[in-house]
């Protein structure tokens, strides 16, 4: 878990642990004891002086230089996602806003997605459900409003039921987290669920401690009760930024036409209209 007011020296210490000497042409040598590179090594690598570097991690100097951060990153090998996150961490959003009005969908989200013939939703910046179409809380328990799905997955034992590779599914959301995360490092509500959800669940220890950054393109795997197992390409789409839309998005679940799910799809369509709140499975999860 990330210690309050050091969110860009946490992000760095962890990303330095995963990247291994041998990965960026230095020798580990026999006698090496941290995991990971030392911060003398990624200093080097990055061309900046080790003390400013420990200044960085130990959170003494939390504004460096964009160019200091492209530099970081390209030691660090970070992807598109995680370097723009360094950027936002180095960088942030300096904003107050009445907690109450990122509950509240973007006028006409919540219209379109009902429109879509795949299940969709509206998310906030943390990842509670804010609109759900039919076919989406026909889908999943997560999916219902006012849901955090994210809690759902990581608590609720019917996520490993409905999810196949419910571990690789639960990461991807992490993922998703901290980079709506990184958009305003000190909020107050988002610190207060990622300590909620690192007391509760070990998985999510693991896994925030990795720092992986973004929703993955790829296909889950989904063994629901009624229609059996789906294979759906998960995508996400940003709300633009205005005032109180911030880190709200859409996700999308779409089968390949023709497949076996979207066959699948079609049949749960036609069991949404079941009453709000029970699962199609026939129990209220």
């Amino acid at each position: 878990m990330a210690v309050k007011g050091n969110a860009l020296g946490d992000y760095l210490r962890a990303r330095r642990q995963q990247v291994r000497p041998e990965d960026v042409g230095l020798v580990p040598g026999a006698r090496r004891r941290v995991e990971g590179l030392r911060r003398e090594e990624l200093a080097m690598l990055a061309g900046i002086s080790a003390e400013y570097y420990l200044r960085l991690e130990v959170g003494r100097d939390k504004n460096p230089s964009p160019q200091v951060v492209e530099a970081l990153a390209r030691a660090l090998r970070l992807d598109i996602k995680a370097t723009r996150y360094l950027h936002q961490l180095a960088n942030p959003i300096i904003s107050r806003w009445d907690q109450s009005v990122l509950d509240a969908v973007v006028e006409g989200l919540d219209q379109l997605i009902d429109e879509l013939p795949f299940p969709a939703i509206v998310a906030s910046r943390y990842q509670d459900v804010l609109a759900a179409n039919p076919i989406a809380q026909a889908l999943s328990p997560g999916f219902a409003t006012g849901q955090n799905f994210l809690r759902w997955r990581l608590l609720d034992p019917a996520a490993r039921e409905l999810y196949v590779d419910w571990e690789d599914a639960t990461d991807a959301a992490i993922s998703g987290l901290r980079e709506l995360a990184g958009t305003v490092p000190d909020d107050p509500r988002m610190q207060a669920l990622i300590a909620e959800l690192s007391s509760a669940s070990p998985l999510f220890r693991e896994l925030w401690a990795r720092a992986n950054v973004g929703y993955r393109l790829g296909t889950l795997h989904l063994r629901h009760p009624r229609v059996g197992d789906l294979y759906l390409s998960r995508n996400q789409l940003n709300v633009p930024h205005v005032p109180h839309a911030l880190g709200q998005h859409l996700l999308i679940y779409r089968a390949e036409p023709g497949s076996d799910s979207a066959i699948a799809l079609e049949e749960l369509r036609s069991l949404s209209a079941a009453p709000t709140g029970a699962y199609p499975g026939g129990d209220a999860r």
